[in-house]
């Protein structure tokens, strides 16, 4: 076997593996784990940043320093200019480095409704409904509340990722907790049990007071040092700082990934298959890099048409939120003031000794599921209740510093769809983004209710009682009656809450991409599998959405592979019986 080169560990390469991940974000580095407890099949999991081994990753609040600012760990993609956000551009981190997005977002555990998958499945999805996917969700979880056991219907107790309680609650996310209960909303101990709706504190993906990231989860096996980040499978090659280039594909069946590494071009070869997990944007502009995808523009971009794919790129959604904030004088929450840095110089100090504290919070400890309408039969609409002033563009200019909470309000189902394009044919080029946002009316309906819903709760006294001032919201009119003004407020400020899907649409129509087993239509031995694959947006988080496609697809790997066996078995035994009578 020829070797190539060695990784960034100095563990020789080879050139050939029976599989081929690309991405290590939540879906890859789960797919390429299970892939790899077959001690018979070699498999390289391909990452194009860093190593995750970094302080800014394991400790909670360092969020705050990556999801919002491009560096080593977040491609930080802005959209085009959108016109229904009176043409401002949307700001797009993309996890960059082991772990991909679950390593920068904020750790909220949160699967989404039944309903959710089961229209997966009423639109041809078979094997996608919510019974189907709960065993990968539950496999993949040790949920603090259930560690050691299994028999609880809902959730997991012994899986590689860790969901826990937070260790120490923020004062002001019980406030909020009780003023939604004020509002006249249930209380919710679990988002992820029998019932979504209602208002309580989230789950959280992580451990011991630290951030539990995928490739924690499923590459070190808790042991962030791992030197050679396979968690002691000598058939798994993480590669770090692995640029893919392109998907090599000879007489329409993927035959490897051409990468560039040190500035050095290579193909690695796969004997079985590729799949690409690079997220709802990468995977589609890597597909379109390869010659897979709406056949004008890939011509226009030079690119030969290997296989037209109209849907490649297409049937982009995400979350749109809106966002209130309240002044407060309080350094129980974050903020820009002399008592706040002492308070915060503490709180380093308590989390060195014992993990605990401000230093281990999320920012989004609470949080609620709610509905727009008295008349819609689940949540149409997430609060996540954050212990700082924050806002896209509406933290007011009048005053960034002092201490403040906020709330997003995000719309679950959004009816706007937008697409994914090539800005060139190297893949090192960012793609073009466009979600076009609020383009379908309906969604501004239900953002301007979650503004109100959110006013609805401040005003309870449970936070009202604290104190402050809203900040560009307080002069809405009594009851919220100038329906114009939060119109127009919502225009001016929403945007994104960061969970792109759909641009390789799962189905059986013209558009979809993938097939239920996650095969690209029309290419052997390639499937993609990460968040790009849902074909409607599920109503919450998308990080344990993607690893539990991850769980999923290699067991449909390992179904194909014995149904491969068996036919090759029985096509040998044939040939046996008529040389031999």
């Amino acid at each position: 076997m020829t070797r190539p080169g060695s990784n960034a560990q100095g563990t020789t390469i080879a050139a050939e593996y029976d599989y081929i991940v690309v991405g290590a974000g939540s879906a890859g580095c789960a797919v390429a784990a299970r892939l790899a407890e077959d001690r018979s099949v070699t498999v390289a999991l391909l990452e194009v940043g860093p190593h995750d081994h970094h302080m800014s990753v394991w400790v909670p609040i360092g969020l705050a320093g990556t999801v919002r600012k491009p560096g080593p760990r977040n491609f930080a993609y802005y959209t085009e200019s959108q016109t229904g956000l009176d043409g401002r551009a949307s700001f797009q981190p993309r996890g960059r480095g082991l772990g991909g997005s679950s390593s920068i977002n904020g750790m909220v555990y949160i699967r989404g409704h039944r309903n959710d998958y089961d229209e997966w499945a009423s639109l041809g999805c078979t094997g996608w409904g919510f019974d189907d996917v709960l065993p990968y969700f539950r496999r993949s979880e040790c949920n603090q509340r259930h560690a050691g056991r299994s028999e609880d219907p809902w959730h997991g107790g012994d899986g590689p990722l860790h969901v826990s309680d937070l260790r120490t609650p923020n004062p002001f996310s019980h406030r909020f907790v009780k003023a939604a209960r004020q509002a006249g909303l249930p209380l919710n101990t679990d988002f992820n049990g029998e019932e979504q709706e209602g208002a309580g504190l989230y789950q959280v993906t992580q451990h011991n007071g630290e951030r539990w990231n995928a490739a924690r989860a499923y590459l070190h096996r808790g042991n962030a040092k791992d030197p050679d980040l396979n968690g002691g499978r000598p058939n798994l090659d993480v590669l770090t700082d692995a640029q893919a280039l392109r998907v090599v594909i000879e007489d329409k069946r993927a035959r490897g990934v051409s990468i560039v590494r040190a500035g050095v071009v290579q193909t690695l070869r796969a004997r079985r298959e590729v799949i690409l997990s690079c997220g709802a944007f990468n995977s589609p502009q890597l597909l379109m890099a390869s010659g897979i995808g709406p056949a004008e523009h890939l011509r226009s971009h030079g690119i030969d048409v290997v296989q037209d794919l109209p849907g490649v790129g297409e049937n982009l959604q995400d979350h749109l939120d809106v966002i209130v904030n309240k002044q407060v004088k309080s350094t129980d929450l974050f903020g820009y003031s002399s008592g706040g840095f002492l308070r915060l110089a503490s709180e380093m100090l308590r989390y060195r000794r014992n993990r605990t504290g401000m230093v281990s919070s999320n920012f989004a400890e609470a949080g609620a599921f709610v509905k727009s309408r008295p008349s819609l039969a689940i949540p149409d609409l997430q609060l996540a209740f954050v212990l700082a002033l924050l806002g896209n563009s509406n933290v007011a200019r009048r005053s960034r510093l002092g201490h403040g909470y906020s709330c997003h309000a995000y719309i679950l189902r959004p009816q706007s769809r937008g697409h994914v394009r090539l800005r060139s044919a190297d893949m090192r080029d960012a793609p073009s983004i466009d979600p076009r946002f609020l383009s379908a009316e309906a969604d501004l309906d239900t953002l301007v209710a979650g503004v109100r819903i959110v006013r609805h709760i401040f005003a309870q006294p449970a936070l009202a009682e604290a104190g402050g001032k809203e900040l560009l919201t307080d002069d809405f009119g009594p009851d919220d009656s100038n329906e114009d003004a939060i119109r127009a407020f919502v225009r001016s400020h929403a945007d994104s809450v960061y969970h792109p899907v759909g641009t390789c649409k799962m189905g059986i129509d013209a558009m979809a991409v993938v097939d239920p087993d996650l095969r690209v239509r029309g290419i052997d031995g390639l499937r993609v599998a990460d968040a790009s694959i849902m074909p409607t947006l599920i109503g919450g988080n998308t990080n344990a959405p993607a690893i539990m496609i991850g769980e999923k697809v290699a067991d449909l790997i390992r179904a194909s592979d014995r149904q491969t066996s068996a036919g090759a078995l029985k096509r040998h035994a044939a040939f046996a019986n008529d040389v031999h009578p």
